[in-house]
């Protein structure tokens, strides 16, 4: 075995005989030669990072991408006629031109980009919400919900009177269908659910909540910001009516993400910010609007990150998302094996269809007391109650320790997280 840090634990036997490299033609370490972050120490460690659905790492292709924009082609896009203006504007529509494939949405329009996913969340609620979201009208989500899926609902709510209503989850994590079903009513106008939970990896069924949510007319918004770098998207086959995630959580720039709208919806919505760009013609008696996805675009966009995304994409793509999904299937299932062997330790987030988190909390210990110790030894893992205090909630404990994995992450490593959790026992004896 590669070591990873000083101090590993021996592998069980039958963990030690398990073969992931290569997998399917997968190498890994190969692609960690693309992200050059991980060659790094910390602490006198080679950095084990595990934070990855807090932002994962960039590779060479991203770093590059952002560069090359910024030392040939920095220039403002749309309405430039010179040839700066004309290629930033190029790169910068072929990556919605990119994203449009990538999750086969019918038209290049109805990707609106936004600075990531609480932005979009924001702007759906405040412009078709508030359109449409009366009193004693109900909005629908989950109990496993990220704060930036709860609180612009919860907003939007207080302010037309209306209700939100909340799915709950069992001890493995996993959305209760039969709740769901029992909420749904003519009332309904909308339902906002995840599609991968951030603090438990839950993966939720939103082909069928789409199906039920359209059979009472209640609009579905998905939160794919943890799904996007895991799972391959179709949103024609999933039928959502929105659709969003970020740019950073996909080995891209930070502050740079996408709605996915359907174009009947978008072109019937207002506007969620003023400014250039998002207008035809302005007058002080009379405004009009541009056309869809220009009218919910407003001011200078953040170009560079935009440009970097569509990188990323095509990253992602050269890769396979069948390759990565069934490495990183193979590396949880290893993960949580491993985790299951040190004393003291619980899983939080059981679910039978999962990606790759490792959400856990250790007797007697505070997790943020185990993360720096972790830190110490060169291991990035996130601790807290990771912008989901509801779930925490529901499962009576303050915060977890997260180990989110990816696809340049190795067993090594996580042994080496293994051989962490030894010392921090040691340390509280």
């Amino acid at each position: 075995m590669r070591a990873i840090g000083d101090a590993l634990v021996t592998p069980s036997s039958e963990r030690q005989e398990r073969n992931l490299y290569p997998h399917a033609g997968f190498d890994v370490w190969k692609i960690r030669e693309d992200f050059p972050i991980l060659k790094q120490e910390v602490h006198g460690h080679r950095l084990v990072y595990l934070d990855n659905a807090a932002t994962a790492q960039k590779p060479q292709a991203v770093i590059d991408a952002l560069v090359h924009y910024y030392t040939a082609d920095n220039s403002n896009v749309h309405r430039g006629v010179h040839s700066l203006s004309e290629r930033a504007t190029n790169a910068y529509e072929e990556t919605r031109a990119k994203i449009k494939r990538h999750i086969n949405a019918a038209e290049s329009r109805e990707i609106v980009f936004a600075r990531g996913t609480t932005e979009c969340i924001n702007l759906v609620a405040n412009s078709y919400g508030r359109a449409n979201v009366q009193a004693d009208d109900e909005v629908i989500i989950s109990a496993m919900e990220h704060h930036s899926n709860i609180v612009p609902w919860q907003m939007l709510c207080e302010e037309r009177g209306a209700r939100l209503r909340v799915v709950p989850i069992n001890d493995d994590g996993e959305m209760i269908i039969e709740e769901f079903e029992k909420l749904l009513n003519s009332r309904t106008k909308i339902v906002s659910v995840v599609h991968v939970s951030n603090s438990l990896g839950t993966i939720n069924p939103v082909r069928q909540i789409i199906e039920m949510a359209h059979d009472w007319n209640a609009l579905v918004f998905i939160d794919g910001a943890q799904a996007a770098p895991h799972l391959k998207i179709d949103v024609r086959e999933l039928d959502c009516d929105f659709y969003a995630f970020s740019s950073h959580k996909m080995f891209g720039p930070t502050g740079i993400g996408i709605l996915y709208g359907k174009a009947e919806l978008l072109e019937a919505m207002p506007p969620y910010q003023g400014g250039g760009d998002m207008i035809r013609s302005v007058t002080f008696e009379e405004t009009t609007y541009n056309t869809i996805p220009h009218k919910f675009e407003a001011g200078t966009p953040n170009i560079a990150a935009t440009i970097g995304f569509g990188a990323a994409v095509d990253y992602l793509n050269d890769i396979g998302f069948d390759p990565i999904a069934a490495y990183e299937h193979e590396l949880l299932a290893y993960g949580t094996e491993a985790l299951s062997e040190v004393p003291g330790v619980r899983l939080i987030g059981t679910a039978r269809e999962k990606a790759a988190v490792l959400a856990f909390v250790m007797e007697d210990i505070h997790p943020h007391d185990i993360g720096t110790i972790l830190d110490r030894q060169g291991i990035a893992v996130r601790t807290g109650h990771h912008c989901a205090q509801p779930v925490m909630d529901r499962f009576k404990i303050p915060a977890t320790v997260r180990a989110s994995l990816a696809f340049y992450n190795t067993t090594e490593e996580i042994d080496a997280l293994i051989a962490g959790l030894h010392k921090v026992k040691e340390v509280f004896g």
